[in-house]
């Protein structure tokens, strides 16, 4: 599987509001892009990438840019199958 790094995030105004209204914050998704848990490749040619912040486990999904520079979609909490691949891997 291939392993995401990323080192940016691009943030303009519409994945800004877009993000707000699943009421996650620029915060936790930059917390999540930095101690990825586990990924899945999603339509598109993006990924989906799942983590763990202070109090929930969020889905993001990004956009490659360029290497290390990501969009971030869309982030929302992660449904009950993307938290058991979370709980999954927090296992090993």
């Amino acid at each position: 599987m291939t392993r995401i790094v990323i080192k940016e995030l691009i943030w303009d105004e519409f994945n800004t509001e877009h993000i707000k209204k699943h009421n996650v914050s620029k915060k936790e998704v930059e917390q999540i892009a930095k101690n990825i848990i586990a990924h899945k490749k999603a339509k598109l040619g993006r990924y989906l990438i799942f983590g763990r912040t202070e109090s929930r486990i969020i889905s993001v999904a990004v956009s490659r840019r360029k290497l290390g520079v990501y969009y971030p979609v869309m982030a929302r909490d992660s449904a009950k199958k993307e938290r058991k691949i979370v709980y999954e891997k927090e296992k090993v």
